[in-house]
């Protein structure tokens, strides 16, 4: 167990945001966040004592931010803002999200200019803790004003209302409240707007997918490389000379990393002199084109890592004396480059299919379709069919949702982000991006037998006798759904790349070796 992360004072990471989510660090309220936060809330009810108007504390919301409420009736305001926001439609979120989205807002609530109660800090912080999960419905949110709809969900179970997770188990807050002991939290003045103002559900799925894309864009380059051993391609494109004459980050990160993974390769050194001049371009270009999404995923990662330590509530409370009413919660900063890692993982599902698509042609001495008796045997023809679905269908995900607009709020809010639509797409992409990569994997490996009896490099074979640890090798036609599924399981739990990543650092092979910048810490 690492040190205790304080919430609101150390600096929030997306590795460390993960690992309080999954219980390997403990995080809490520091002494300086407690002061901090009682002094917040101080200033919201000497606002409130002085009847000086402020929005959001003692006036309507949105169009009716004019519409002046008496001060006994601050906190009923706050109470129905919860009700009267919670309009979330669809299915449940994953309770990892959802939890992400606990974690980011205590941390940006903890930072003691929002006006939040420590009581309700505190009581956010017992969820996190005890695995107590809301019920947050994944549509609804524009991504301006905050992700008011699934934040007014995720914050129901405070005053009772709404549903919680426990063990997995879907149950009524009120039901579960009472079971631990708990009264609902009374909210103050302002904190139901601090509660839903914000862009913690864009935010989550930010972080997941920085964790996710990152997970794809390591095991493309091993599966494609594995890919190109069993065509007997060249690793001369991958040169490091070659890439320090156009000197993109992540192309060259990927030319070493490819360099790495077919170091002492047996297979490689048979076909030196074959007389084959150039590759296709999904495999020579492999720097060029999976280097470009990496350079994507790491200004996500930068953007997002801002965000986590950020305020993005409204208004900002300075001090009893000074509020500023501005538009932190807006989704815009990171609904951009949400939109752009979907056509960057799009594009490292698009040349996946080509590889696979090369494994079947029957040249370079492997058989057609990757089997021997073909023709009663359709072989590996018809996975393919399911990568081409696949990418077609992340195609068809990478319309921009930042790029459209519709006003709400009667024309108050007049320009939103869409911000939560473009989270909940580039995760959807990378959904099909592990399948793709499961698909091209295994047609890999049922390619590099065909090479035998030479040997691919240590690591590469490694990855080989991982899989086959799953899988076997197919002699006939079978139910591959069921392979596909084995396999793509291994992409999708992150077990085949550290897997990987683990015997090629025994075998003193540092994949990752000057580019730190490309890791998640």
């Amino acid at each position: 167990m690492n040190k205790t992360f304080q919430y609101g004072i150390d600096r929030l990471t997306v590795g460390k945001t993960i690992d309080i989510a999954a219980g390997r660090c403990k995080a809490a309220l520091g002494l300086q966040s407690i002061e901090r936060i009682r002094a917040s809330a101080a200033a919201v009810a000497a606002i409130v004592a002085e009847n000086r108007t402020v929005y959001g504390v003692n006036t309507g919301f949105g169009i009716l931010a004019n519409t002046s409420i008496s001060e006994t009736d601050t906190r009923t305001l706050q109470y129905k803002i919860l009700q009267s926001h919670s309009v979330g439609v669809g299915d449940p979120i994953a309770p990892e999200i959802a939890k992400i989205m606990l974690i980011t807002k205590v941390h940006a609530l903890a930072q003691g200019y929002s006006g939040a109660q420590l009581a309700t800090l505190q009581r956010l912080c017992w969820f996190i803790e005890n695995d107590v999960i809301p019920v947050v419905p994944e549509k609804g949110s524009v991504g301006a004003s905050g992700d008011l709809a699934p934040l007014s969900h995720l914050c129901l179970p405070l005053i009772g209302l709404g549903e919680l997770f426990v063990k997995g188990v879907r149950r009524p807050a009120a039901e579960v409240l009472k079971e631990y002991g708990l009264e609902p939290v009374q909210l103050g003045p302002k904190e139901g707007l601090a509660l839903i103002n914000g862009t913690q559900f864009i935010l989550a799925h930010a972080v997941k997918a920085v964790q996710r894309f990152l997970n794809c864009l390591d095991a493309a380059d091993i599966i494609g490389a594995m890919s190109l051993e069993a065509l007997t391609g060249t690793k001369a494109p991958f040169d490091a000379q070659l890439h320090e004459l156009r000197p993109f980050e992540g192309s060259q990160l990927v030319a070493q990393r490819l360099r790495l993974l077919l170091q002492d390769s047996a297979i490689m050194d048979s076909h030196i002199d074959c007389g084959r001049v150039q590759d296709p371009y999904s495999l020579r270009c492999m720097p060029q084109v999976h280097g470009a999404s990496r350079n994507a995923w790491k200004h996500l990662k930068e953007l997002t890592e801002t965000e986590l330590n950020s305020v993005t509530d409204n208004p900002i409370v300075l001090d009893a004396h000074h509020t500023i009413s501005g538009g932190n919660f807006h989704g815009q900063p990171l609904a951009l480059p949400l939109d752009y890692n979907c056509f960057a993982a799009a594009e490292i599902g698009n040349i996946s299919d080509r590889r696979c698509y090369l494994l079947l042609e029957g040249k370079w001495g492997l058989p057609m379709l990757l089997m021997n008796n073909v023709g009663l045997n359709s072989g590996f023809m018809i996975p393919q069919y399911t990568t081409a679905a696949l990418v077609t269908e992340n195609k068809t995900l990478c319309f921009p949702a930042s790029a459209d607009s519709i006003p709400t709020s009667l024309g108050q809010e007049d320009h939103v982000s869409m911000g939560s639509i473009s989270g909940r797409k580039l995760n959807q992409v990378l959904d099909n991006l592990e399948f793709i990569l499961g698909i091209e994997l295994m047609s890999a490996c049922q390619a590099i037998e065909f090479r035998r009896p030479l040997k691919s490099s240590p690591v590469l074979e490694f990855a080989h006798d991982h899989v086959r640890g799953f899988v076997g090798f197919a002699s006939e036609d079978r139910i591959f759904a069921r392979d596909i599924e084995i396999i793509s399981t291994m992409i999708r739990d992150f077990s085949f790349v550290n897997e990987v990543n683990a015997f090629a650092t025994q075998s003193g092979i540092h994949l990752n070796k000057h580019f730190y910048s490309f890791i998640i810490d």
